[in-house]
């Protein structure tokens, strides 16, 4: 008896659709089914797909797809329709592909079915409205969930969260390579320590996961009875599960298998079409969740490998200061930028001969302009270049003069384009301050290339920033010069340099960021420049884990570096005086403002504010006398210190030239001629020292009642 004649007599019909040429032949069973007279035919797909329920075909379409890709059997429920669109029966349909390169062909069977009364489907009834629904949620929902995993714990976390619509998995496992071995990169249903066994087994083994790593096809394993049918030499491995239902999925990125899924059941799964469809849905979404975690995980590791090879270790071991620094990337790909710090061990001697104690050391600041990786290699270019320049026994400026020509010939050589021709190249230049600290004196020359200007917290909180002399950026101008600015650091004093990101981070200028910066640092309490450091950056930029999500965390703009050094203080902390001096120069006239801000600064808790007012009146008259009167600069040092019963201001300007001032009497129109009048009037005690070449013009104020506490 023939097949066809056995199938008939089941009310079974048989079928073939050639997928090359798109002809599908039915035999008269098959034909019947559909509505058709009931003879052996041959149909177009077209004339085919017009007697399925439109909902239905789409379905099959997807099985169809699912079955061809796994090399399985395609199941699905379909119902017929007439010629008038009403149903007029629902069959069932079974079919196997064979594939011939890139064709295929569909051999299957169609049987009628019982309609399911409403209230009766169970939880795996196929192509079901709500069964859909339910799936298309939980599939909108998982790839929501992992596409925002950013690890691959977070990753596995998800995964083994996830509750499929009426048959949810009680054991989880993802399966890696290593060479040709099988790993296991994360399980969720089993007790730490079941997983050994599969944690380094060949790939040539007789076990699902390994199978479907070696040919990329799925394996559904129904019951126990199949496992062990299929798998004989491996199902002692599973046996002590006690599951009933395996699936192993590839898990696939890119056309290139990267692992395997095992979902287990200890309930009894037929995996229809609807459950492959949804497992390999899950499946594709893991593969890309992995890989995404992979490459961000790699990143990372290769940002902290860089950050650790190109930022120094600043532990202990000199001597008489304390020191703390942070630096933090901005955030999204490659965390690592352009901002760089330092601490350089100096030689002995110093440029000219002029010797040196042992106890000399170079803090070096920077910022290349860019986030990107050619900004972080021009970053390790110039470090490099400093250290060198640096432990020649250069003096700061000649540092930074090197350091700008070796830039100006780096940016030579390119042409507005990247190595690999790309745009986003051309020339960069780069901030930086170089400060060369000697240990002992507490001395600080200072030369600074466009960067922001350092800040010093004195011993009562009181913080300063230091106005410095300054040049261009390095790598504009092959021959620039960088003047010097010399300032002491006391002990117990702390002293300060960052890049522009600690200050403009969150909208803010330079001056409102200082503003910012200020605060905090007055805020601090104690010597503990660790926990300084910290503040500092938490509260300009989030929580200290870049990946936390916190409160600031739409702040992450730009890179932050900071460098904080402290002289340790000395015995009698209290008694130590406040002080500020800093340079004019001829040729900076517009520096007097800063003068009278610093001024304003050092005496920020002073108590009178008209003795405040004549201060800052007369520092101003003081230095524009000798930038008037004279061909050199002015050099203002003013220091507050603790008297007998109250503080004392002194203030004094010196200048090269031997001419000593003249009291005069001016008109009422004079335009010039009042200095050594307003001091005779404003001053509690004023006069000219000469100075061998030179002279120096002082005054004094004492404060009538200080802050509690301030003196003896």
């Amino acid at each position: 008896m023939r097949t066809e004649d056995v199938l008939a007599a089941i009310a079974t019909g048989l079928w073939r659709w050639d997928n090359a040429s798109g002809i599908v032949s039915l035999d008269a069973e098959a034909a019947r089914l559909l509505g058709l007279p009931a003879e052996p035919v041959l149909l177009s797909e077209a004339a085919v797909r017009s007697r399925f329920h439109p909902v239905d075909w789409n379905e099959i379409d997807g099985v169809v797809s699912l079955a061809v890709a796994e090399d399985t059997l395609a199941e699905a429920r379909l119902r017929i329709m007439d010629e008038r669109g009403r149903v007029i029966r629902t069959v069932r349909s079974r079919s196997k592909p064979l594939i011939e390169g890139s064709d295929y062909q569909l051999v299957g069977t169609l049987q009628e079915v019982a309609d399911p009364q409403p209230g009766t489907a169970g939880p795996h009834t196929p192509i079901t409205g709500d069964w859909r629904r339910s799936r298309e949620a939980f599939l909108l929902d998982a790839g929501r969930a992992l596409a925002e995993a950013r690890s691959t714990a977070e990753v596995l976390r998800v995964a083994a969260s996830l509750s499929m619509p009426g048959f949810s998995p009680d054991g989880l496992a993802v399966f890696g390579m290593s060479g040709d071995r099988l790993t296991v990169i994360g399980h969720h249903g089993q007790q730490d320590g079941d997983e050994g066994p599969f944690t380094s087994m060949s790939l040539r083994t007789d076990y699902p996961a390994a199978e479907v790593v070696r040919t990329g096809r799925a394996i559904y394993l129904p019951s126990p009875e199949e496992y062990r049918r299929r798998f004989p030499t491996t199902w002692p491995l599973a046996e002590p599960f006690e599951r009933q239902s395996w699936a192993f999925v590839p898990l696939v990125v890119a056309g290139r298998t990267m692992g395997a899924w095992m979902a287990a059941f200890k309930h009894p799964v037929t995996f229809t079409p609807d459950e492959r469809s949804v497992l390999t849905t899950v499946a594709r979404m893991l593969a890309q969740a992995l890989a995404r975690a992979g490459v961000a995980e790699s990143e990372r590791e290769l940002s902290l490998g860089l950050q650790r090879t190109m930022m120094p270790v600043l532990g202990p071991g000199i001597p008489g200061i304390r020191v703390a620094a942070r630096y933090v990337p901005t955030g999204g790909g490659l965390q690592v930028g352009g901002d760089w710090y330092d601490m350089i061990r100096l030689p002995g001697g110093t440029e000219g001969g002029t010797g040196g104690g042992a106890g000399r050391i170079a803090l070096v600041i920077g910022d290349v302009q860019g986030h990107d990786v050619r900004a972080a290699a021009l970053m390790g270019q110039l470090r490099i270049a400093l250290r060198a320049y640096a432990s020649e026994g250069h003096r700061p400026d000649a540092v930074l003069s090197r350091a700008s020509r070796f830039l100006y010939g780096v940016n030579d050589g390119y042409d507005g384009a990247d190595g690999a021709g790309a745009p986003g190249g051309g020339p960069r230049f780069a901030t930086c301050l170089y400060l060369e600290v000697d240990l002992e004196t507490g001395t600080v020359d200072i030369a600074r290339a466009g960067h922001p200007d350092p800040a010093v917290r004195m011993v009562d909180g009181t913080v300063l920033l230091r106005p410095t002399a300054g040049g261009l950026p390095l790598g504009i101008d092959a021959d620039a010069d960088y003047p010097t600015t010399r300032l002491t650091l006391d002990p117990g004093e702390t002293l300060m340099i960052c890049t522009d990101g600690l200050l403009e981070t969150g909208g803010h200028d330079l001056d409102s960021g200082w503003e910012r910066v200020k605060r905090l640092l007055e805020k601090h309490r104690g010597d503990d420049l660790e926990e300084l450091a910290d503040s500092l950056v938490e509260a300009v930029h989030g929580p200290g884990s870049h990946h936390t999500t916190g409160p600031l965390a739409d702040r992450r703009e730009d890179d932050i570096a900071v460098l904080l050094l402290s002289r340790l203080p000395a015995t009698t902390v209290r008694q130590t005086p406040r002080r500020t001096l800093m340079t004019i120069a001829q040729a900076e006239p517009e520096r007097i403002a800063e003068a009278r801000e610093q001024l304003r600064q050092l005496l920020h808790d002073w108590t009178d504010e008209d003795q405040l007012d004549a201060a800052v009146l007369m520092v101003s008259e003081m230095v524009t006398n000798v930038l008037v009167h004279t061909d050199g600069d002015a050099l203002l040092t003013a220091e507050v210190a603790c008297g007998e019963k109250a503080r004392l201001l002194r203030v004094e300007v010196s200048d090269a030239s031997d001419e000593l001032p003249h009291k005069r009497h001016p008109g009422e129109m004079a335009s010039s001629g009042r200095g050594l009048v307003l001091m005779e009037m404003l001053a509690d005690a004023w006069g000219v020292a000469p100075r061998g070449e030179g002279k120096t013009i002082w005054f004094e104020l004492t404060e009538p009642t200080g802050p509690e506490g301030c003196c003896p």
